[in-house]
């Protein structure tokens, strides 16, 4: 009966998870078209919540990366580990949505999972492979999107540099909606996706589904959680994304929303998880270099990098303390 019980924890944990994700990372993905009055912030908020439902239904490829290459065998956990895991996770999301620090959902999940999964059953249990396919998904993600976003921005300024900075703002305000439609979109169909691959893999471990095929109405409530989140709201972070690491323009916050929605379906399309505040960062941090060097507040930028560094270590210690002391007061957990 725990066990049936604990399973529906997760399920609630992991859609509390992208509830908060909804509202933590989103605020990434519209940051740049708020801070370059592109959009207003309310109907950024609505257009992203919906085009996260949307793109949060189109591929279950990352669900099952998540699901199937975090763990050597699903059986060797159960789902008082993955609560502990999720817990992890969450603490560590609010903490720095209240701080107004961009940093990575992404790398608090995998934190959370590898803290309560290698103190419950052993750090043998985890997917070693799996484990580096991921990290290394994250790291170079970000990389990739710095360079793309300095290339774009120079095609850009080549191709219309001519113009005075009155009339590109004004044609690349229109331009900009666009761009950020597409962020919006790509965000849902990689984010939404990990909350996905924790509950099927929960479902798998406690015999409930035979494979790791993600059911329709988990596909569906993970969707919701993120776009109920979304219309939450983030500002606290927007104001680092958009404004501090690099004052835009509608063409820079054209060619950063571009990058990275090229980036991040990239990913999807591989079916590998990245982050969306790494790569939006990775994006804005790359157009500012395109105009020079010490156009981009490299002060906030070190600020960012040390907070995606402590992530995992941080959540990974909260998920195995919350296992243990758990465990301390009810043994049966």
């Amino acid at each position: 009966m725990l066990d049936h019980y604990l399973v529906w924890a997760v399920v609630f944990l992991a859609l509390a998870f992208d509830y908060i994700n909804g509202f933590h990372d989103t605020a990434n993905a519209i940051a740049t078209s708020v801070s370059t009055r592109a959009i207003n912030p309310k109907t950024a908020v609505m257009m992203t919540a919906v085009l996260n439902f949307l793109g949060a239904m189109i591929s279950t490829g990352v669900a099952k990366t998540i699901g199937g290459d975090l763990v050597m065998d699903a059986k060797m956990i159960d789902s008082g580990v993955i609560c502990a895991a999720l817990i992890g996770a969450i603490a560590w999301n609010l903490l720095t949505w209240w701080w107004g620090i961009p940093s990575s959902s992404s790398h608090a999940l995998i934190g959370g999972v590898i803290g309560a999964v290698g103190f419950s059953v052993g750090f043998d249990a985890l997917n070693e492979a799996g484990i580096i396919k991921i990290f290394l998904s994250l790291v170079i993600s970000p990389i990739i999107a710095m360079v793309g976003g300095f290339i774009i921005m120079k095609v850009l300024l080549l191709l219309f540099g001519r113009f005075s900075p009155i009339a590109l703002n004004d044609r690349f305000r229109t331009m900009q909606v666009l761009s950020a439609t597409l962020m919006a979109f790509s965000h849902g169909s990689n984010d939404a996706q990990k909350a996905m691959g924790i509950i099927t893999l929960t479902l798998l471990s406690g015999g409930y589904i035979d494979t790791l095929d993600v059911p329709t109405w988990v596909k569906i409530s993970c969707a919701m959680a993120m776009a109920l989140g979304t219309a939450a709201g983030g500002w606290r972070i927007i104001s680092t994304m958009g404004n501090k690491i690099f004052k835009m323009e509608t063409i820079n916050g054209f060619a950063a929303d571009l990058n990275s929605a090229i980036t991040i379906f990239t990913a999807t399309f591989l079916h590998l998880p990245v982050s969306t505040t790494h790569v939006v960062s990775g994006s804005i941090m790359g157009v500012g270099s395109s105009k020079r060097v010490n156009a981009v507040n490299w002060g906030v930028a070190r600020s960012m990098v040390m907070a995606w560094f402590v992530t995992i270590p941080f959540s990974a210690l909260v998920g195995a303390l919350f296992f243990v002391v758990v465990r301390l007061l009810h043994p049966g957990f």
